[in-house]
């Protein structure tokens, strides 16, 4: 996977907002790092290909990805982050509580 997508620093920023995962009693496959999931995801919004079309080689599906940015979005992880990655860009006198970085044109999964 593309590391350079999700760099210390941004990491660093990221991680600590980001939803504390449970295992399920049920069991099931290990779950993909969120650290591994992030950088999925910049490359699909960054490339602008479909969900499904996430290259499997690069570590996980592409459903995989969108399922960790709903769960993200679901539980605001997404809006804390983007607005600490904004103050830190910006600094605190340009930033805007409005703006979602999670917004999507596509609600559903692929």
């Amino acid at each position: 996977m593309a590391r350079w997508l999700v760099t210390d620093e941004l990491w660093a920023v990221v991680e600590p907002i980001l939803p504390k995962w449970t295992p399920s009693s049920k069991g099931g496959q290990p779950r993909k790092s969120d650290r591994l999931g992030l950088s999925g995801i910049l490359f699909v919004l960054k490339t602008g290909i479909p969900w499904e079309d996430f290259p499997q080689e690069m570590g996980c599906s592409g459903m995989t990805l969108w399922n960790r940015l709903d769960e993200w979005r679901r539980k605001a992880a997404c809006k804390s982050a983007g607005r600490n990655m904004r103050k830190r860009r910006d600094g605190p006198e340009r930033h805007d509580a409005k703006a979602d970085p999670c917004a999507s044109e596509n609600p559903h999964p692929p």
